[in-house]
């Protein structure tokens, strides 16, 4: 690649990691139940438990597919914008709205945020080359990282040096998320979307002609009409085939079966945690909270980075690393759950964290790498949408279910034996693959280079 072509790869790499940053760099999450619990909104343990937390992830499941669709067709930017406006209208909502139907209608603007998540990294894949997918992967990941670490230290030394306000707390996050919505305004628009390559600018020179060739607005506009018609047809069509494409390839299935089902634990397990803390200390208003955050978002943050420039040959061992690591953050949740010690309880989420946001990057790098750049966004977009049906799933079996009514303590036994689960068929399935691979029957080899293809052949 030419210096000037770097160049201008640099250019939204820095802009959409600065947008990253900035959007992730919210310190009041950290303290955002004792927030809602406190003085300052009034709502106790239950509502936020059964009414409120549970509103943005039933919403982004019913919103994502949709804005899956729409990401693609605007390419990406727009979608990004939507973003970082809807979470300044989250955080205007949680600031200055009262009760728990305007703390649910704040969460129902997250949880449209939270969906757009995929224009994030379906943008930079439609700029850069294949070749640059797991060094950039590993830096806009990193820097969203490292803004919620920077938000959780923040939170942690004002709180406790500073004395500040929860407030205050609230209306930095406000200003570090308006930031980054005027820093998506300044991102370059790519000139063809991923998934719609081909039909888009087909149909803008068509479009043009049209334009020029009209004598009358409304036969423009029937034409227009006609014309969105077909592409909606087509690409539904197409979404169809890249579906049966995409997952026919046994590699890819097994690491977005990972990202799906990782993604649902670790929101599960993020989403609650707090509560747990307060169970375990009550009266100890858990001021460490900010702390531990940003310790495990600091060294998820490494991971990721450093898991960027790893050399290993993951068409062999990915699927028994997957099953080893996530062990280990089976039993982290098991300790966190069993043990009454807040320091062993914070060290093991700190532990959980930084283990899941470094097998996440490798599922991301590796999905991204072994399919065609205009099915990224399908296929992710598609792993968020059945790791959000899971976790509405478990939602309403384990939070929203009045006859069993559990206690916290008894949920993260649940997260815990689910995380255990995922680790037995990967590490099963890891064993198989590499007692395969290494046989000494050269055909076998072969074999799987077939299910892990480059880019090109998906």
């Amino acid at each position: 690649m030419s210096p000037e072509s770097r160049m201008s790869l640099r250019c939204p790499t820095v802009l959409l990691c600065i947008y990253g940053f900035c959007s992730m760099m919210r310190p009041i999450e950290p303290f955002l139940t004792e927030f809602l619990t406190g003085t300052y909104k009034n709502l106790t343990t239950e509502q936020v438990t059964r009414q409120v937390y549970p509103v943005w992830t039933y919403s982004s499941l019913v919103l994502l597919i949709p804005v899956l669709l729409v990401t693609d067709f605007l390419r990406y930017k727009p979608v990004i914008i939507l973003q970082g406006l809807t979470y300044v209208t989250a955080f205007l909502l949680v600031l200055f709205g009262s009760g728990v139907h305007s703390a649910q209608l704040a969460f129902f603007s997250y949880s449209i945020a939270m969906a757009a998540d995929v224009a994030y990294f379906s943008y930079i894949y439609s700029i850069v080359p294949p070749s640059y997918y797991q060094r950039v992967t590993s830096y806009v990941r990193g820097a969203i990282l490292l803004g919620y670490a920077v938000g959780a230290l923040l939170a942690q030394l004002l709180l406790s040096l500073g004395g500040v306000s929860l407030y205050c707390l609230g209306f930095i996050t406000l200003i570090s998320v308006s930031l980054a919505l005027i820093t998506s305004l300044f991102l370059p628009m790519p000139k063809t979307s991923l998934f719609l390559k081909g039909t888009y600018s087909a149909q803008q020179e068509n479009s043009d002609e049209d334009t020029h060739s009209s004598e009358s607005q409304d036969f423009f506009i029937w034409v227009k009409s006609v014309t969105a018609a077909k592409h909606v047809g087509r690409m539904f069509r197409g979404l169809i085939l890249d579906c049966k494409k995409c997952y026919s390839s046994v590699a890819v299935l097994f690491f977005c079966i990972w990202a799906a089902t990782g993604r649902c634990g670790f929101y599960q397990v993020t989403g609650y945690i707090q509560l747990l803390w307060v169970y375990m200390q009550p009266n100890n208003f858990t001021a460490y909270n900010g702390g531990v955050d940003a310790i495990s978002t600091l060294t998820g943050a490494a991971a990721s980075v450093a898991v960027g420039h790893m050399s290993l040959e993951w068409s062999v061992w990915g699927e028994l690393v997957l099953g080893g690591f996530t062990f280990l953050i089976a039993g982290a949740i098991f300790l966190m759950d069993l043990t009454d010690n807040i320091w062993i309880s914070y060290t093991c989420f700190s532990l959980f964290k930084t283990i899941y946001l470094q097998l996440a990057t490798i599922c991301t790098f590796q999905i991204a790498k072994t399919l065609n750049r205009r099915r990224y966004a399908l296929v992710f977009g598609i792993n968020s949408f059945v790791g959000t049906v899971l976790q509405s799933v478990l939602t309403a079996i384990v939070i929203n279910t009045k006859s069993l009514q559990l206690t916290i303590t008894s949920q993260f036994l649940i997260y815990a034996s689910y995380f255990a689960a995922i680790s037995l068929l990967f590490t099963v399935r890891g064993v198989y693959t590499v007692l395969h691979m290494k046989c000494p029957a050269g055909g076998n080899h072969a074999e799987r280079n077939t299910s892990l293809p480059q880019g090109s052949s998906l």
